[in-house]
Formats: C-alpha cells, structure tokens, sequence
C-alpha cells in the first residue's frame, strides 16, 4: 500500500517509511490511496467472532500487503490483551469502555500496536536506533511510554506541558526509566506538538538522528483504533441494538474519529457520529460556519481534550475532499464548558450509578441531547475515571477506588527534565544526546 500527503507536496511512501517517518516532509499527514471495503460476509459473522480474530481481520485490510500473515497476526493478538466492554448506561445509551488496558487509556490500543510494529520494522532493516517524539495533553504520553517500554532499538522522548496533567497522568510516564525520557515543558499541549512538529522538519536534526512521531500523526498510532468501533458494533449486533448507531467521540486531536471514519468507509454501518469537545470548540465552530479557525487552547477539566489545532483535521478534509458538507452529513457536533461537564458526571451517577470520566462526560452528554427516536448511542469512555482522581471525587463527593494498575505507578518515583517551549533548546539537548 502507498500513502500519499495530505499536502500533497511530498514523494509517497510504503508503509514502513510513512511509520518510521511520522510526518511527511511538506509537513503533511501521511494518507492511504486505498480504503478497502469489508465483504458482506464480515459483517454478517462479525458478532460470532472474538475481538482478536476480529481485529485482524481489519488490520489484514489496512495493513497486509505490508506485513508478513503471521507477524501481523501476532502484533494484533498481542496488543489487544484486555477487553473493550459495551456497557449499558441508559435504556438507549451505552459506553466502549476502552480504559481496561495497562495505563487505563483508549491509548493503549494504538501506542501497543505502533510499538510492536515499528519493532517488527527495525529488526527487519537492522536499523541502530530510532528516537520516538511524542506530545502529550495527558494520556498519549503514558500509553505511548508504556507500550514501547523496553523495545530494543527504540527510545522514546515524552512532552508534556508542565502543571496541566493529573499527577497520575504525570507519574505512568515519568516513573518508568529505562528507555523513555520525560521532557517538562513549560508551555501548553500546543507547544509540545509545535516542538515534535519542528523537530521532524529540522535537517540538521534528522541527519544527526533518526526521528519518528507516536502522536496520532502517526498512521500506526490512529488506524488501529480503528478496530474498537468494530468490536462496538459487533457486541451491540450480539444484543440487537446494532441498528442506526450514532458513535459520539470525545474528541482532542481527532485521531480517533478519524480511525472511526474510516471504520465506516470500510463498510462498518454506523448511521453518524458526534464529535464532543470541550471549550476548546474548534471543530464545532468549523461545523457550524465552514470556516477552520485554529487558536490557543485552554486548560479545562477533561484536558486530554485541550487542542487548539487538532492535527487529525487534514485527514479528515482529505477523506472527504473538502467538501463541508459532506463532513456535515457524516459528523455532528456538542461542546461543554467544565460547568456542564461537572454537572453531567454528577447527574449520570445519582441517575445511573455510572461513573464518567470528565471525557467521557461529554461524549455521553451529546447522546443524552442529540439522540433521535429510534437511535441507539455509544460513546467512547475514553480514560478510567480514577485517572482525574481530585476532579471526579470533588463532583460526586466520595471517594473512587483506584485500580491496582494505577497504584503501581503512583508508587514510583518522578525522573523528568525541565525544558523551555523554545526550539533552539530543545534542538540542543537531542543534539547532545
């Protein structure tokens, strides 16, 4: 399979140097030519098989003119080692909970596949060592750290804005050691994504050290995500609910409404989506007025959210050639302030006993107001509740259990590096690594 840029100004690429490089060379995003569509037969057996043998069968399909039938097959089964449950909330509503992988993150699913390929791809050229930059707004960087955690040949550089992630956040990417390095900026979620950005467009850089993003820039890190809205589906077939699902995305970044959207190009039948955010409404705007107006984010309480410029929004002007229309019929969109945020956690737990997450929150909140008669919703749990201890408890006024998982890494110790959102600095210290 080729991929293209979305800027269309650089030479195409295999699948291999798309991965390994993160970022197109006119700053594009890499894009397949081919989205394959899935027989008629899949979708008629796709509730009788497990999530595994699912997956791959969608990763065959993204990715199996690339990689060798058994090691796909082997990098699929291996990342997805936990369950992605549909769980009732309301007679019409249900939540993916994708928080039940090792950081409690929907992250892990695509940071976990990412690494084992890019594991695959160096061991295959015998290439010395690839250097992974990462931004983070929270999640990304503690699935991206643990999923590459000691894969020889790879070490990974983590950003993150100082004093704007949970302290459980912070502590399952700063307490690992071994092969990932913490980078504190002093800066927002803007300003990390800006230092990756330039990073990759540096020749200097890139001839001193071999860069590769695990951001959802990354083809590796956003189209496995891909294969929970199957798994959703195919779990809510098993209970005939299956018929018009609305699929509602807490979306930051948009890598993962994207990996949605090509779901449904591939024959996945989701009626519409809603894309949630936050004040940073971006997007929302974009689909009221037709016009993309990037600016500053702002910190709020579902911070993974926290995108002033999602990055994913070339994909999915690409996927739909422009036309705001056509991306209107497919999406829909909610935004919350931290008010109605808060409010929601609180009535969907007095109401249901279901505990939100301040992301999920406003997925499930766009269901309960954009739902038609007729419409089942999922929406997307994105991160376990327990991960925005302070922020959930003093909502609902109790304390939350904290998993085990989480415990661990809130016993370790934090090891990271102060750094400036300065280029000049940051291009330094990698030189001198």
């Amino acid at each position: 399979m080729r991929y293209y840029s979305t800027n269309k100004q650089a030479p195409d690429a295999t699948l291999e140097e798309a991965v390994v490089k993160g970022l197109a060379s006119d700053k594009g995003l890499f894009m397949p030519y081919e989205i394959k569509t899935l027989p008629l037969s899949f979708y008629e057996e796709i509730d009788r098989m497990s999530f595994q043998e699912m997956a791959y069968r969608v990763a065959d399909a993204f990715f199996g003119e690339d990689v060798p039938a058994g090691v796909l097959k082997q990098i699929v089964y291996d990342t997805l080692s936990f369950d992605v449950p549909a769980v009732q909330v309301k007679d019409n509503i249900y939540s993916l909970e994708l928080f039940h992988g090792p950081t409690l993150a929907f992250k892990d699913v695509g940071a976990r596949f990412m690494a084992r390929l890019l594991g695959y791809f160096i061991r295959k050229e015998g290439k010395k060592q690839v250097n992974v930059l990462v931004a983070t707004s929270g999640d990304t960087g503690s699935a991206v750290a643990n999923g590459f955690l000691g894969v020889e040949g790879i070490h990974v550089y983590v950003l993150y804005p100082k004093g704007k992630v949970s302290e459980i956040q912070e502590k399952q990417f700063t307490t690992l050691g071994q092969n990932i390095t913490a980078l504190e900026v002093d800066g927002t979620f803007d300003d990390c994504q800006a230092l990756v950005k330039n990073a990759f467009m540096d020749k200097g850089l890139n001839g001193h050290m071999l860069l590769t993003s695990a951001n959802s820039i990354n083809v590796a890190r956003f189209l496995p995500q891909a294969f929970y809205y199957f798994y959703a589906y195919a779990q809510l077939k098993r209970q005939g609910k299956s018929e018009n699902l609305v699929v509602c995305v807490p979306s930051g970044n948009f890598g993962n409404i994207t990996a949605g959207l090509f779901g449904k190009r591939m024959g996945l039948p989701v009626k519409r989506f809603i894309a949630a955010n936050n004040r940073n409404d971006i997007f929302y705007q974009y689909l009221k007025t037709g016009e993309y107006n990037p600016r500053p984010s702002v910190a709020t309480i579902a911070n993974a959210m926290d995108v002033g410029d999602p990055s994913n929004f070339a994909r999915i002007i690409d996927l739909y050639k422009g036309s705001h229309e056509a991306i209107c019929a497919d999406i829909s969109g909610a935004a919350y302030t931290d008010e109605q945020i808060r409010e929601t956690v609180k009535r969907a737990y007095e109401e249901t006993g279901y505990l939100l997450d301040p992301h999920g929150a406003c997925g499930y909140r766009a269901l309960e107001e954009g739902l038609k008669p007729g419409e089942t919703g999922i929406f997307l749990e994105t991160a376990h509740p327990a991960k925005f201890l302070q922020t959930v408890e003093s909502i609902i006024g109790r304390e939350v259990a904290i998993p085990e998982k989480l415990q661990a890494f809130m016993r370790g110790t934090k090891q990271s590096m102060l750094m400036s959102r300065d280029f000049a600095s940051f291009k330094d210290y990698l030189m001198n690594e």
